[in-house]
C-alpha cells in the first residue's frame, strides 16, 4: 500500500518555499517557526532528500525542493478546484478570499452586503491569515498590497495606496503646518517603517522622527488615533470611511503615494471560474467608487 502524503509537512513546505523563511510561513499558518521547521524536517526525512538549504536569515530551495514546489502548484490548484466543484453541489458557489485583517475590516466587509444582495448564490468566505497569497489554504483569490509583480499569479489593479496623516479633530486643531507634528505623538506600524519618513520628506520636514507607540497592523494604529493617542499615518482606502464619518480628520491636504497599490491576485488556472469573474468585476466597480 502506498503511504499517504504527509499533508502537514507539505503545507509547511509550500508556505516556507513561497515565503523564503520559516518565520513568515509560521505567521501565515498561525504556528511557531519551530513547528514549521520541524514539519519540513520530517517531510525531508520521509522523502530522503533535502528540500531547503538553510542560511542565517533565509531559505533557498535545493534542486529537489524546486522540483517538488513546481510539481505541487498544479496539484494544489486541482485540489482547490475539486473542493469548489464539490461544494457547489450543495447549491452555492464558495469563494474564499485571502486578505489582511485591516483591509477586511475597514474596506471589504463593510461592502459585502452589496455583494450578497447582487450574488446570493455565491458565498464569500474571508480568511486573514498571513499575506494574501491566493493558493494558501485553498484560497480562490487574494487582495494584496504590492507592485503587481508576483510570478505565477494573475494580478488585477484595484486602486493606489496613498498616505496621509489622520487624527482626532481636537488634535488636528493644533496642527497648522507639517512642522507642528514635531510636538505630537506619531503612531507607527511595525511592518511599514517607511510610511512616516516618506510623507515627512515630501512635506519638507524630514528632520521630524516618528517615535510614538508601534502597532502590528494599520487597524490598531488607526483605532489608537481615533481614541486620541496621537497622529497615525493613514493609508487609503483604510481611512476613507473614517474620514467620511468624521471619526478621523486629515489635518493636511497633501497625500503621498506609498509606491505600491492594491491588487486582486489569483492563479491563472482559476481565471475562467464564473464566481471569481463576478467577484473581480464587483471589486473593480467598488474600487472605482472608493
Amino acid at each position: 500500500m502506498v503511504q499517504p502524503p504527509f499533508l502537514n509537512g507539505i503545507r509547511a513546505f509550500e508556505a516556507a518555499a513561497r515565503a523564503g523563511s520559516f518565520t513568515d510561513a509560521a505567521r501565515e499558518l498561525h504556528v511557531t517557526a519551530a513547528a514549521v521547521s520541524r514539519l519540513v524536517k520530517l517531510l525531508e526525512a520521509r522523502m530522503g532528500v533535502a528540500l531547503f538549504t538553510r542560511h542565517a536569515n533565509r531559505l533557498t530551495l535545493t534542486e529537489a525542493g524546486r522540483q517538488y514546489r513546481d510539481g505541487l502548484v498544479p496539484l494544489l490548484d486541482a485540489l482547490a478546484r475539486l473542493t469548489a466543484q464539490v461544494a457547489e453541489r450543495g447549491g452555492r458557489s464558495v469563494l474564499t478570499v485571502g486578505v489582511g485583517p485591516t483591509f477586511a475590516i475597514r474596506w471589504l466587509i463593510p461592502r459585502l452586503s452589496d455583494w450578497q444582495r447582487r450574488h446570493p448564490g455565491i458565498e464569500v468566505r474571508i480568511t486573514t491569515g498571513g499575506a494574501a497569497v491566493p493558493f494558501a489554504e485553498g484560497w480562490t483569490c487574494g487582495i494584496r498590497l504590492g507592485t503587481g509583480d508576483w510570478p505565477g499569479l494573475v494580478a488585477t489593479s484595484l486602486f493606489a495606496a496613498d498616505l496621509l496623516p489622520v487624527c482626532r479633530p481636537a488634535i488636528a486643531a493644533r496642527l497648522q503646518a507639517p512642522a507642528d507634528l514635531a510636538r505630537e505623538c506619531l503612531l507607527r506600524v511595525a511592518h511599514a517603517p517607511d510610511d512616516w519618513p516618506r510623507w515627512l520628506d515630501a512635506a519638507g520636514v524630514p528632520g521630524i522622527r516618528a517615535e510614538g507607540p508601534v502597532f502590528d497592523v494599520y487597524g490598531q494604529t488607526l483605532q489608537a488615533a481615533a481614541d486620541g493617542l496621537g497622529v497615525a499615518m493613514g493609508i487609503r482606502p483604510y481611512v476613507d470611511d473614517d474620514l467620511a464619518a468624521a471619526r478621523l480628520v486629515a489635518p493636511f491636504a497633501m497625500t503621498v503615494p506609498k509606491g505600491r497599490g492594491w491588487w486582486l491576485v489569483h492563479r491563472e488556472a482559476r481565471s475562467a471560474e464564473p464566481a471569481l469573474g463576478a467577484f473581480r468585476d464587483w471589486l473593480l466597480e467598488q474600487a472605482g467608487n472608493a
